[in-house]
């Protein structure tokens, strides 16, 4: 006889396999990315305002607050590209293996983690 009951799924045990995290942060990233257009579109209708709002933005800008918030649109916007670029290929069925799907998967986090380096040496130096 066939146990209709419902199955306790404890989603803390579940190993999740490196392209399914990768397909999951890209997601996340996608609606992060969505969130900091707001903060992105807030800053140019400010530097739109006139000469004076716009120099008070420029010394706002030099702040580290605004500095790592703008550093991590840009590591988000780098991961999101990155992770878009392997899921185009993808659905053009090249990297479609088991094995090709780990390795693009840890290519993804390689590329976009020394993009978000680069991108924070670009803005700090």
């Amino acid at each position: 006889m066939k146990d209709l009951r419902p199955v306790f799924l404890d989603l803390f045990a579940i190993r999740l396999p490196l392209p399914g995290i990768v397909s999951i942060l890209h997601r996340i990233s996608g609606v992060l990315l969505f969130i900091a257009s707001l903060y992105l579109l807030y800053l140019l209708a400010t530097s739109f305002g006139g000469e004076t709002d716009f120099e008070k933005l420029r010394v706002d800008l030099e702040s580290p607050l605004h500095s790592v918030l703008l550093w991590s649109v840009l590591s988000l916007l780098a991961y999101h590209v990155v992770a878009g670029v392997r899921h185009i290929l993808m659905d053009l069925h090249i990297g479609e293996s088991l094995r090709a799907g780990r390795v693009g998967s840890a290519l993804v986090l390689v590329f976009s983690l020394a993009l978000s380096v680069l991108c924070g040496v670009w803005m700090w130096l």
